[in-house]
């Protein structure tokens, strides 16, 4: 055998190894090839190709042919072959018929390498149901007339617009009741009577008698305290503005209203606080004391009694309050909103209605 001989089997025996390796065979099958009406089958489409090759399945979407209707695609199934060198996909599709006749399922192209394969075609029979129509009632017999169950989520939808539809309605009722209402706003206050002028300044001097070492390193603030529940007292007492006067014009307009025996004690505290206030003087703690006696004494001598059927009792009073136009046009907006509301849940309720009868 020459060189020549040698080299041509070689190159015979590489071109049928390739055509080995890349051999692609496609086998197309159908689970049953006649059925009724309606029924399903199953088409198997399985593919078989190198690993290193790229390949395109076919998509089908809605039917395979006229008259016979895809009703699911099947996730393709894939496996390995020859150690992995090979691919085996199976595609499947459940497909049915609602015309009885005889299909001729086209061949199935798929493209490997860009080189199209086609499988054989398939044959789909589908026959009818034969019925009796001079019979009809053998086979099933008359029926009567059932009531359908109770389900109850099919009812759900009425209780629920229902509930809410009384629940609207009581709303509008009661905010057009409210707008229709014009009896004015009742407000009850409570009056308590004005605490006199001698009580409040005695209560104000228990509480600096109470307090007094607080005011132990401050006596500015002490005098200050006690000469403002003085001249309080004065000025609601005997009707002039002690809290503006120096304490010798107090002094000398009491002169006028002839209390000259309470005016000694209190001539002492008021140049006591002047002394404190103006001239930095530190009195002792009991001449503190003894100022505090010499006010309430002077409260106590010049106050006036009133009898106790004439004292002012805590008592009280209703206001009557015209309700407002804002408040009015609120309510009309309530009204307005509440009818639409109410409106449209009618319009829903009636439409649920109208389907059971449809």
């Amino acid at each position: 055998m020459t060189v020549r001989h040698v080299l041509l089997l070689m190159a015979m025996l590489s071109a049928f190894a390739g055509e080995i390796r890349s051999q692609v065979t496609i086998d197309a099958k159908i689970d049953s090839a006649q059925i009724l009406i309606g029924e399903q089958t199953a088409i198997r489409i399985e593919t078989c190709y190198d690993a290193d090759s790229k390949a395109y399945m076919p998509r089908l979407k809605d039917t395979i042919t006229k008259g016979v209707e895809i009703v699911e695609t099947l996730r393709p199934d894939t496996q390995m072959l020859n150690e992995g060198r090979r691919y085996q996909i199976t595609n499947t599709y459940i497909v049915t018929s609602f015309d009885s006749a005889f299909y001729y399922i086209p061949p199935f192209v798929i493209t490997v390498d860009g080189v199209e394969y086609k499988s054989e075609a398939l044959p789909l029979k589908v026959l009818s149901v034969p019925v009796d129509t001079l019979h009809a009632d053998s086979f099933f017999g008359y029926k009567d007339i059932m009531e359908p169950d109770f389900v109850l989520a099919d009812w759900i939808i009425f209780f629920v617009y229902s509930i809410v539809l009384v629940l609207v309605a009581a709303l509008l009722v009661y905010v057009i009741m409210r707008y229709r209402d014009n009896k004015p706003i009742l407000k009850k206050i409570h009056i308590e009577p004005k605490v006199p002028a001698d009580e409040l300044a005695l209560a104000h001097m228990e509480e600096l008698r109470k307090n007094k070492e607080r005011y132990a390193d401050n006596p500015k603030a002490y005098y200050t305290e006690l000469t403002d529940a003085v001249r309080s007292y004065i000025a609601e007492r005997f009707e002039f503005n002690a809290m503006e006067m120096t304490s010798s014009q107090i002094i000398k307009k009491l002169l006028e209203s002839n209390e000259r025996d309470a005016l000694k004690k209190l001539n002492d505290v008021l140049d006591t606080a002047d002394l404190v206030k103006f001239a930095k003087y530190n009195p002792m703690e009991n001449e503190n004391d003894m100022n505090l006696i010499s006010a309430v004494a002077f409260i106590n001598n010049t106050r006036v009694e009133i009898p106790e059927d004439k004292k002012e009792k805590p008592k009280d009073i209703v206001i009557e309050e015209p309700r407002s136009k804002k408040a009015k046009e609120k309510l009309l907006y309530g009204i307005i909103g509440i009818s639409t509301v109410l409106c449209i849940v009618v319009s829903l309720l009636a439409y649920e209605i109208y389907k059971l009868f449809v």
